[in-house]
């Protein structure tokens, strides 16, 4: 792996937000291509999905939802996806949504993932209602599909999106949600 890498990696632990923030969003441009250390920093990014510190979650699971995406031949994230879906439901709300709204790209690594992802997410939209934010969640539900969508044309997605927003008994979210298709 590169140095300069390795360095990105370190640079993540920083106490200094700016510097985390600024290493982990050069990490994530650098991960919308395939890469190949996937599989040197994984196990050290799915630790950190447990950590104390929210952001290191989020960031930790957005990671590997990018890594999943396009460098991960191996599948591994079908054997760790429940660590990351854990963290949609994160004590933190803003650890939550990020997570929640990154997991879609788990389902541009192939047909099992996004299968994965697209029922995952169906489901929650239905069982979300007793958590706290129902609205939010939803919402970055049909994001997330939506997003999954324009990156696959999988006209499929686009239905069960619209089929979950026909479901919504209030009008006022209902209209919220399909604005989010557009």
């Amino acid at each position: 792996m590169e140095k300069d890498i390795l360095q990105l990696f370190s640079n993540l632990t920083e106490h200094d937000r700016d510097i985390q923030y600024e290493t982990f969003e050069e990490l994530m441009k650098i991960v919308k291509e395939p890469v190949d250390w996937t599989y040197s920093v994984w196990e050290q990014l799915i630790k950190a999905l447990t950590y104390k510190n929210g952001h290191v979650r989020a960031q930790s699971a957005q990671l590997l939802c990018a890594l999943a995406a396009k460098s991960d031949p191996e599948e591994r994230v079908l054997e760790d996806f429940m660590k990351i879906w854990a963290v949609t439901y994160d004590e933190n709300t803003v650890t939550a949504r990020h997570t929640l709204q990154s997991i879609w790209r788990i389902g541009l690594g192939g047909q099992v993932q996004r299968d994965l992802v697209v029922s995952r997410l169906a489901n929650r939209f239905h069982t979300c209602v007793d958590e706290k934010h129902p609205t939010l969640i939803r919402y970055d539900i049909i994001v997330s599909l939506k997003n999954l969508f324009d990156a696959t044309n999988d006209i499929k997605i686009l239905n069960i999106a619209q089929d979950l927003i026909e479901k919504e008994q209030d009008t006022k979210y209902k209209r919220k949600y399909k604005t989010a298709l557009r």
